[in-house]
């Protein structure tokens, strides 16, 4: 079986492939293409990832690529983690939002609109050959903003099958079995599910259970219990009054919206960034990667982030190749699982994952506290795949216009050219823009 991985240079793969090798019994992968345009660090993440495989004495093969069309044929699987620009184009994306007075994130308000620009069009490039040269594989894409790449590949590559997948709920989920645990005995992850819907990115968490038992009232009074009496002075935590208003455990990334003036105080103090932070860090591992004697990750992988990055990705391959039929926080179109919510928008739900596909597990509807915030992003997140697709100014504006996070309605034109100019050379279809202002 053959399985690639476009963005193989990326310092997450030795992590990657360690999940790979956790499963070989149940996941009988014969040949790993790592696809990366990137000649420098193909060969210092690729030739570290072999080094893995051979030290594990296991039977697959790890193939090294700069040719998108050859790592993808005749694949069965396609995992994407690329990053169109490099960190150097995170620092921009982090940057262009403080210049502006507006948050600068990689996933989210100006920034993220920047990164979906950029990458958009190359991941319905990889879905093109994938339809040409690999009918019916599954492309798996982890590469932010994870749900609205998603969303244009459902609009623009229906026929490729595809799934965007996040840390954030697993994580989110082993935090809640560490905290129940404390009370008693071990909880195994598979016993338990999080019932959470939202946006990638913009979810909110309303339900866990253990061996099919709500335990959510337990797990509400424990964090407003720690929230009120023990809070982390080191952690972004919530204001617990707006937990106990919700009765729910917003995603992390909800901060930039309910407390933006304080992420706005912590930017005006950069640098460093975090981009300008995972330079150094990304830096000390190729570092790490490129010891002709080493062959496991070295502990500093965990300072980059994406903790059970390998457990969600591998889980998920699993799961759909021996027909487990699993549940997953995943993103996909909901297809009518959502009462009321239109039925082409891709959400983060829990779904079953088999053969069969991945299905949207039917689920009530956010309340009115939330939905708002949701169809405002959902409207930007439609509007800014149109600008991608298209080089469409228009829907770019319009995109900036509506998300929360963005300027000022005087202000639009004036960051959209900052934005396409910053951009220029990863935005070939808005070749035409000369800015408007």
């Amino acid at each position: 079986m053959k399985v690639a991985v476009i963005g193989g240079g990326s310092s997450y793969t030795p992590e990657l492939i360690n999940g790979f090798l956790d499963r070989m019994e149940s996941f009988p992968v014969t040949d790993l293409w790592l696809m990366d345009l990137s000649q420098e660090r193909l060969d210092i993440v690729g030739r570290f990832a072999q080094r893995m495989v051979q030290a594990a004495g296991a039977p697959f093969q790890v193939h090294l690529t700069t040719n998108q069309r050859e790592a993808v044929e005749g694949a069965q699987y396609v995992s994407t983690q690329l990053r169109v620009g490099g960190m150097h184009a995170r620092r921009e994306d982090e940057y262009l939002g403080r210049r502006h007075g507006l948050i600068g994130q990689e996933t989210t308000g100006v920034g993220g609109m920047a990164k979906a620009l950029r990458t958009i069009p190359v991941i319905l490039s990889i879905a093109r050959d994938m339809e040409a040269l690999a009918p019916g594989a599954l492309l798996v894409n982890f590469t932010n903003p994870a749900g609205l790449v998603t969303e244009a590949l459902a609009r623009y590559a229906p026929a490729v099958p595809s799934v965007g997948v996040c840390n954030v709920p697993i994580t989110t989920k082993m935090h809640l079995i560490e905290a129940l645990q404390m009370e008693g005995e071990p909880i195994a992850p598979e016993r338990t599910q999080l019932n959470t819907l939202g946006l990638n990115h913009l979810s909110w968490h309303r339900g866990f259970t253990i061996d099919g038992e709500e335990v959510w009232p337990r797990v509400m009074e424990l964090t407003l219990n720690h929230l009120r009496h023990n809070p982390d002075p080191d952690e972004d935590d919530w204001d617990p009054d707006t937990i106990e208003a919700l009765q729910m455990l917003p995603n992390y990334y909800l901060h930039y919206f309910y407390y933006t003036d304080k992420k706005l105080a912590e930017q005006a103090a950069w640098p460093p960034s975090r981009a300008e932070q995972v330079m150094e860090i990304e830096a000390d591992l190729l570092r790490q990667y490129a010891e002709p004697d080493r062959s496991q990750p070295p502990e500093d992988l965990m300072k980059r982030g994406g903790a059970y990055y390998s457990t969600v990705a591998t889980q998920l391959l699993n799961a759909h190749y021996n027909d487990l039929g699993e549940t997953h926080v995943v993103n996909v179109p909901h297809r009518g699982a959502v009462p009321g919510y239109p039925e082409d928008w891709v959400l983060e739900m829990p779904c079953t994952v088999s053969r069969q596909g991945i299905q949207p597990i039917p689920t009530e509807p956010l309340p009115l506290a939330c939905f708002g915030l949701l169809a405002q992003i959902k409207s930007y997140e439609i509007l800014t795949v149109e600008a991608a697709v298209h080089g469409d100014e228009d829907a770019a504006y319009q995109a900036l216009l509506t998300h929360p996070l963005g300027p000022s309605a005087d202000q639009v034109q004036t960051v959209l050219d900052d934005l396409l100019e910053t951009n220029r050379a990863y935005l070939p279809q808005f070749a035409r823009h000369s800015g408007k202002s």
